[in-house]
């Protein structure tokens, strides 16, 4: 099962809360996790989103599952920005890091991506007149949501397909199947939007 990016349904507030609503809270926190510059507030915006989760009551599995995916990639770049930056702003970094990709993945599971492409272009309508295309900017958002959890799932695939030929610890057997299959499926997706004429 992949952990990021598949909507878990249910009737928390944040899954009946319109998809327009969470967006703009979604950027909203965008905009405070690259604001803030010490660990205090980003700690706390950390705690926020994870009040998030049990507000919209994600099952314990998903949350899990997400740490686990997140906990990979933090530390590396922990390591990394240590090395870089000092142990604040190795910190700081992964705060920020952990607060938008957790506070992403809340959003896709409690929000259908029809809902947000909806929402969009509902938004959008207005800047018709100045030749804003509301549908393909919609468009353009519900593919990029979809993406988080295509992607995702490619990557569960081929670590397991890896960890089955007994090469789970070698980047190359990772790394180029992930790149084969992420490219296929952007040439699939080119000839579907090339068909619908987009």
């Amino acid at each position: 099962m992949n952990p990021l990016g598949l909507y878990q349904p249910g009737t928390s507030v944040l899954h009946r809360l319109p998809a327009g609503w969470k967006f703009l809270g979604l950027l909203a926190l965008a905009t405070a996790v690259f604001v803030l510059r010490t660990p205090a507030p980003l700690g706390a915006l950390c705690v926020a989103v994870a009040l998030g989760y049990v507000l919209a009551r994600i099952p314990a599995r998903r949350c899990g599952q997400l740490a686990r995916a997140l906990l990979v990639l933090v530390v590396f770049v922990f390591l990394l920005q240590w090395w870089l930056l000092g142990l604040t702003g190795a910190v700081v970094m992964c705060l920020r890091l952990v607060a938008a990709l957790a506070a992403a993945n809340l959003f896709t599971l409690t929000t259908r991506v029809s809902d947000v492409v909806s929402a969009v272009e509902r938004g959008l309508r207005p800047l018709r007149r100045v030749g804003v295309r509301p549908e393909r900017v919609g468009l353009l958002v519900g593919l990029t949501v979809q993406a988080v959890a295509v992607l995702s799932g490619i990557a569960g695939e081929v670590r397991e397909a890896a960890k089955a030929r007994g090469a789970s610890r070698s980047v190359t057997a990772f790394a180029v199947p992930l790149l084969v299959r992420t490219l296929r499926h952007a040439d699939e997706l080119g000839e579907a939007l090339a068909a619908r004429g987009e």
